[in-house]
């Protein structure tokens, strides 16, 4: 799942992993709202929040915002170079290792929040530290997949969705190639699926928040490592195979 990319991937697989991550971005972004009032993975709601507490002359509120925009751009800027890097050296399952660059910032961030939270410090890092998660993992799924999947907004997906729909219900009027249809649906059902990922995403995270949320965070790395392992592996498999 993670070791093809772009033309070499299937529906499945897009779908497979726009999902599960969806289902961690919107986990993630709940958790960054209700933990500190904005939202980690939306970038288009900190973009208006910017213009209007620059309006308002709130200039504490306004960088923050820019910081936040600021992080997930470079959180997309990490993993490419990363990407780009790993393609030079030869590294297979280089997006395996992005997610597990994920998960390790996620417990990173878990451990500081505990410790913080017993000496009654507030850590208002930690919601760049998310955005630049979400950045880190939207540029993954994107260069991974060429552009067909995001997965910490709906905005894209939606706007897609509502495209295929439309092609889909057309069809019923006029002739369309079979072959072109079929990728409409699948296309659809990816969209659908991912778009309900995340929303299932945001459920968990608001749930985890109430009644664990020391160790959320934990739980979300270990979903990420579990993505990632089976790339890891198979590509270690394949690279002792060729020695």
């Amino acid at each position: 799942m993670l070791l093809r990319e772009k033309s070499q991937r299937s529906f499945q697989m897009n779908r497979q992993l726009g999902s599960s991550l969806a289902v961690v971005a919107g986990a993630v972004n709940v958790l960054g709202f209700l933990q500190f009032g904005y939202y980690c993975a939306n970038m288009t709601g900190n973009a208006s929040s910017l213009a209007l507490k620059i309006n308002a002359l709130d200039v504490r509120a306004a960088f923050l915002c820019l910081a936040l925009i600021t992080s997930f751009v470079l959180g997309a800027i990490v993993c490419t170079v990363l990407v780009n890097m790993g393609r030079r050296k030869g590294w297979g399952a280089v997006y395996a290792f992005s997610l597990v660059l994920e998960a390790v910032i996620l417990v990173t961030l878990g451990v500081k929040s505990i410790w913080f939270t017993q000496v009654g410090v507030p850590d208002g890092a930690a919601a760049l530290v998310l955005s630049f998660v979400m950045g880190l993992q939207n540029a993954t799924v994107t260069r991974i997949s060429g552009s067909v999947v995001r997965t910490t907004h709906v905005t894209g997906m939606l706007t897609d969705l509502g495209i295929e729909i439309s092609d889909w219900l057309e069809s019923f009027y006029h002739q369309v190639d079979d072959e072109y249809l079929d990728i409409i649906k699948k296309r659809l059902w990816l969209h659908a699926q991912i778009v309900f990922c995340f929303v299932v995403g945001g459920i968990l995270g608001a749930v985890g928040y109430m009644h664990c949320q020391k160790y959320i965070l934990f739980i979300v790395a270990i979903i990420l490592v579990a993505l990632a392992a089976p790339g890891i592996l198979e590509n270690a498999r394949t690279s002792a195979h060729k020695k």
